[in-house]
């Protein structure tokens, strides 16, 4: 099972852009579905959480800017990101708790990071 997440990119200040992350593999149900950061400099913070059932969660210096959403049929999150400012810049990373069987545990994979820059 992997998480692939895909949608970084370079955008102005105020601009926006739409981040994807897809688990693909073996899987028989996804519960909590996280977006995290991780600045230069600084420690990897929550960003947004959905639940498998669409309850949310943000961190205040994205609240109102940003929406988590989730496709639970393609087994995507994403997270659409608008009047982006340069203190949004930072590597994102998606985290999924994930149950592959009845026989296991469920646990949390992370997929790799994508680079959104804000200029300024």
């Amino acid at each position: 099972v992997q998480l692939q997440a895909s949608g970084g990119g370079l955008v102005q200040a105020g601009g926006s852009l739409r981040l994807s992350c897809a688990a693909s593999g073996t899987i028989l149900n996804i519960n909590d579905m996280d977006w995290y950061r991780e600045a230069p400099g600084k420690q990897r913070e929550l960003v947004a959480g959905i639940t498998a059932t669409g309850s949310t969660n943000y961190a205040d210096s994205v609240k109102g800017r940003f929406t988590i959403s989730r496709d639970n049929g393609k087994n995507t999150v994403f997270l659409e990101m608008n009047s982006l400012k340069p203190e949004d810049t930072a590597v994102y990373y998606c985290k999924a708790e994930i149950r592959t069987s009845y026989l296991y545990a469920p646990y949390w994979l992370w997929g790799q990071g994508t680079q959104v820059t804000v200029s300024s």
